[in-house]
């Protein structure tokens, strides 16, 4: 049975942020919400946490899972970045945007696409977010939370993802109204930037 937090959308209770990052630590699996829709998260290196995590929103390896990150140095650590591709993150960061990029070799082999060794990365403009990654001091690993057979609608309730994942996760933040839109996919791994889905995030910044 899932816990249920109310995190305050502007000043996180520091207190329940610690609470869910040790949740997360724990091998839990938490539904928050972001600057664009809600999110299923986990630890980064819990290989059995992104499995289920996988289970949860019927995908496979292939389908990219997203490194949300601090900021674009931390961004850095997890993807090669070049000056150009720099630029154009620092253009759109923090903000609705995921970034496909080259893995670096902090990534486990088995979060990057088996193919192409890339990997989804984005910086979060939401302070519940943004505090727990400051209190577990490394990203999280994420997928917007589509379940299968919602014709890629998210869910934006914290009610109602209760209702549908109460006992297949272990937290549930609510954090307030989420945006119904899922980030705005940007692939920055080939010579220039192509658009891979078009949501919340404004394309127009990359010329597209």
């Amino acid at each position: 049975m899932s816990q249920f937090f109310q995190i305050h959308p502007d000043n996180p209770q520091q207190r329940l942020i610690k609470q869910a990052a040790q949740i997360i630590h724990g091998g839990g699996i938490v539904a928050l919400p972001t600057d664009s829709c809600y999110a299923l998260v986990c630890h980064l290196d819990d290989k059995s946490a992104v499995e289920r995590l996988r289970r949860i929103r019927g995908i496979d390896e292939k389908h990219h899972l997203t490194l949300l990150c601090r900021d674009l140095s931390e961004i850095g650590v997890y993807a090669r970045v070049d000056n150009r591709q720099f630029r154009l993150l620092k253009a759109a960061t923090p903000g609705p945007f995921t970034f496909i990029l080259e893995a670096t070799k902090c990534v486990p082999r088995r979060l990057s696409h088996p193919s192409r060794k890339t990997i989804g990365l984005r910086v979060p403009e939401n302070a519940i977010v943004q505090a727990l990654l400051e209190e577990l001091k490394q990203p999280l690993l994420g997928t917007t939370l589509i379940l299968p057979g919602d014709d890629d609608t998210p869910l934006t309730d914290a009610d109602h993802i209760r209702e549908k994942l109460e006992k297949q996760i272990e937290l549930i933040v609510d954090g307030g109204a989420c945006s119904l839109e899922p980030t705005t996919v940007i692939d920055l791994s080939g010579n220039e930037p192509e658009l891979v889905r078009q949501g919340r995030g404004d394309a127009a910044v990359f010329g597209l």
